[in-house]
């Protein structure tokens, strides 16, 4: 018996180590190349998973990943509470502030921006349910709904990378991307987190109003309740524990705690992390408390994030399990849907024609948040790994071109300024 569980955790640090040296080289590699590190981290797991490793070298990936392995559990547990960390950072991001500025061209984006690709996407599964396959757990409606979600969602904590790459972050024309993708992710989330909610036993249908009810409530009262109390709360348990770990130890209970009473209310942990991130984004933005923000962030980015990541290229085979007709479908839907609808909603509130593009394809990148989102979906088995391809490499394709084609659009408006 004690040779086994020195066997498996052996093989459990000897598989993180793998992952994790994985995801700093290739995170590194593309970096260079002026992309976002989530697309190196994903690269990698492709490599070392199912698809590459598992299809050149089966013998060293069946023994490195065994699938009946009992460190399978402790690995998930390591990894689902590294996206805790990763959706509260991602929840930092969110400065409800902006959405002061600029009020009704926002309003207008962000709306036209979930709804034309959240029609396209559900629209697309009761007109071709053949391809989308059926789940296991979910009916064609909630399929649709999921779609709808999954290509109406950005990924902010992507565009404000571009964005601060690009030196747009105090611009006007950046701050409405970044007010727009905040309720872009806001309604996406909370609508995931009422399909959730339906798995979870609760007829989706009968039930939709209570459920998003519900989800509005508990997101209302974590962001109120963060935002009145937040800063009172940290400022005794700074004045009261040692600095900065007493204080980094609260963050981390807070956290778990929120993970744990959203999933008591049959919405997934991750969201409860991400409103705690929502609520206490004016308590980081203190100076005092910068740098224990940094910390957090840091350790989030350079440990959780790319085991994470990685084990996303471990969930499928990326070749056997890739439909190029679906793919092509997917990224055509969510690029029309996104760069259509929130150009519309810029040009309907006046702003210049090419602006408009500017923020269509600025709020194109979707990044990590998709990701997060289909493996999850995946995990739930709301999707089969066929969709999960099509959709994480949607995730890589919007994010490649997303800058560079941002970049392109307000390049020639500095040169003239």
């Amino acid at each position: 018996m004690n040779g086994t569980h020195s066997h498996d955790l052996l093989l459990f640090l000897l598989q993180l180590s793998v992952m994790l040296t994985v995801a700093l080289t290739f995170g590194q590699l593309i970096r260079r190349l002026h992309q976002p590190t989530v697309l190196g981290e994903l690269i990698g797991g492709i490599l070392i998973g199912p698809t590459v490793l598992g299809s050149f070298a089966p013998r060293l990936h069946s023994w490195l990943f065994p699938l009946d392995s009992g460190i399978i559990q402790p690995r998930e547990a390591v990894i689902r509470i590294g996206m805790l960390f990763f959706l509260f950072v991602a929840g930092l991001e969110i400065n409800l502030t902006h959405l002061r500025r600029k009020r009704w061209s926002v309003l207008c984006i962000s709306l036209f921006g979930c709804l034309l690709p959240f029609s396209l996407g559900s629209g697309s599964v009761f007109l071709f349910p053949n391809l989308w396959g059926q789940s296991e757990q979910a009916s064609l409606l909630t399929t649709a709904l999921f779609i709808g979600t999954a290509l109406s969602i950005s990924a902010l904590p992507v565009i404000s990378r571009i964005l601060i790459d690009l030196r747009l972050l105090q611009h006007e024309l950046g701050v409405v991307i970044l007010s727009a993708a905040t309720i872009n992710d806001l309604i996406g989330w909370s609508l995931f987190a009422v399909l959730l909610n339906g798995l979870n036993g609760h007829p989706l249908g009968s039930r939709l109003g209570m459920t998003l009810a519900g989800v509005l409530i508990v997101s209302v009262l974590i962001v109120t309740l963060g935002r009145w109390f937040g800063r009172p709360v940290l400022r005794w348990v700074r004045r009261s524990f040692v600095w900065p770990s007493g204080f980094l130890g609260a963050i981390i209970v807070l956290i778990l705690v929120a993970g744990a009473f959203a999933e008591a209310l049959g919405i997934h942990a991750i969201f409860g992390a991400f409103l705690v991130g929502v609520a206490l984004h004016h308590v980081f933005e203190q100076q005092e408390e910068h740098a224990a923000r940094e910390i957090i962030r840091q350790f989030a980015l350079s440990f959780f994030a790319p085991l994470y990541f990685v084990s996303v290229g471990l969930k499928a085979n990326f070749a056997t399990q890739f439909d190029l007709s679906l793919v092509l479908l997917v990224i055509l839907l969510a690029t029309i849907g996104k760069v259509g609808g929130a150009s519309i909603g810029a040009w309907m509130s006046k702003v210049p024609r090419r602006d408009g593009l500017a923020i269509g394809f600025g709020l194109n990148a979707r990044g990590a948040m998709e990701i997060i989102l289909a493996s999850v979906a995946l995990d739930f088995k709301l999707i089969d790994q066929r969709v999960f391809v099509a959709l994480v490499t949607m995730a890589l394709i919007t994010t490649l071109l997303s800058g560079p084609v941002l970049e392109s659009l307000v390049q020639p408006d500095r040169s003239s300024a």
